[in-house]
């Protein structure tokens, strides 16, 4: 017993998808590319291990320390296994599709696996699906991959959903125009990072009292909103802001029922990204359901932008489907007498052997009903006549 056990037991943060939750997860999955497919985004299939230097270049240069490494036997060369599918999705843009017109619109979806989790998320292996839009850089396509993400989740089922709008660019572009030197962006970050306002006033001078006003306009959109339009920003920054102001206003006339809140100074999770970025929530789910945003592809730098769903928490978003209608053959049923019941939305379990009592076998085999004659019998509940 203790050697089946431990032949059974999976290191940390992996595990065995079962019946029928691996079922439902891969309903979820297809739905959501189907989503994707809708509108325009066609579907790439990347490798789940590359060579280290073409999956670590770029942007994957921020997932170095998430990745698993391996020795390639047949090339002597070493290997990563994906911890994120878009600096894959990036590379097949800008190399093979390269001469493909701009925008691109490119969907992916399957298993990736990290070197750790975190204390919210402790799964290391999971399932990814996602969009990228690349070469394009007006916000009208920041509004439409926030769009599609949020008509994904809601396709899936996630309600009471809720939008986290950020730009990880603008304390680095308040430091830079205000020649900050590079011990006082750290104390800043650091501040920041934090939400230390006491701490960020102390440091003191001009881009701290500019990024103090900002972090004071983090929260509800409705109030973040007037705050930010009123910030005093250098040119760059302030066009990043207007960028920001501009996709606010499309979410809210589009998707009146998402809930809206903005932290312009957070830069934790968006250390590749090159703008605008945004992270999905639901009500009472712990986790991201989602997260994506602005980033440069490829050697050439295309302006692009997209995100990624996670598969196993948006599943505890989403009510269990109900169980499916499975029917009992007996012994020598026909296959065509299979396949009609089963157009009728049957799931057909056949008996292998004679079974004197069929209702018994039936519920056996999580069977909700047998064949009698050509006809459904309801299965009984144990304990009833």
């Amino acid at each position: 017993m203790d050697d089946l056990a431990s032949k059974s037991l999976l290191p940390n943060g992996l595990r065995d998808g079962l019946p029928p939750d691996a079922a439902h997860e891969a309903d979820i999955h297809n739905l959501v590319l189907a989503t994707f497919a809708a509108r325009g985004y066609e579907r790439v299939e990347p490798p789940l291990v590359e060579f280290e230097e073409s999956l670590l270049n770029g942007a994957g240069e921020a997932l170095a320390l998430s990745t698993f490494r391996l020795m390639d036997p047949v090339s002597q060369r070493m290997m990563g296994v994906r911890a994120d599918m878009t600096p894959q999705i990036a590379r097949i843009a800008t190399t093979r599709l390269r001469k493909a017109p701009r925008p691109l619109r490119l969907s992916y979806g399957g298993p990736v696996l990290r070197v750790r989790g975190n204390p919210l998320q402790p799964d290391r292996e999971f399932r990814q699906a996602g969009v990228e839009l690349i070469g394009a850089e007006a916000s009208a396509a920041d509004c439409e991959v926030i769009l599609l993400a949020f008509e994904a989740l809601k396709a899936s089922g996630v309600t009471q959903l809720s939008v986290d709008l950020t730009l990880p660019t603008l304390v680095p572009g308040v430091c830079a125009e205000m020649s900050l030197d590079a011990a006082k962006v750290r104390k800043i970050r650091v501040a920041l990072d934090r939400k230390d306002a006491a701490a960020l006033a102390a440091i003191g001078g001009q881009a701290a009292g500019m990024l103090g006003r900002l972090l004071d306009a983090a929260g509800p959109v409705e109030k973040a909103m007037p705050a930010l339009a009123s910030a005093t920003l250098p040119p760059g920054p302030a066009a990043e802001r207007a960028r920001l102001i501009a996709v606010t206003e499309v979410l809210q006339r589009e998707a009146p029922d998402l809930v809206i809140t903005v932290d312009p100074v957070e830069n934790r999770g968006f250390e590749y990204h090159s703008g605008l970025s945004f992270t999905f929530f639901a009500r009472g789910v712990r986790g991201e359901l989602g997260c994506g945003g602005r980033y440069l592809a490829g050697h050439a730098g295309e302006p692009s932008t997209g995100f990624s769903l996670f598969l196993h928490n948006l599943l505890r978003a989403v009510e269990f489907p109900p169980p499916a209608k499975r029917l009992l053959l007996p012994p020598g049923t026909g296959e065509a007498a299979g396949a009609a019941l089963r157009a009728q939305g049957w799931v057909t379990v056949a008996a292998l052997a004679e079974n004197a009592e069929m209702a018994a076998e039936a519920r056996r085999l999580l069977c909700s009903h047998f064949l009698v004659g050509g006809s459904p019998v309801a299965v009984a509940s144990e304990g009833e006549n």
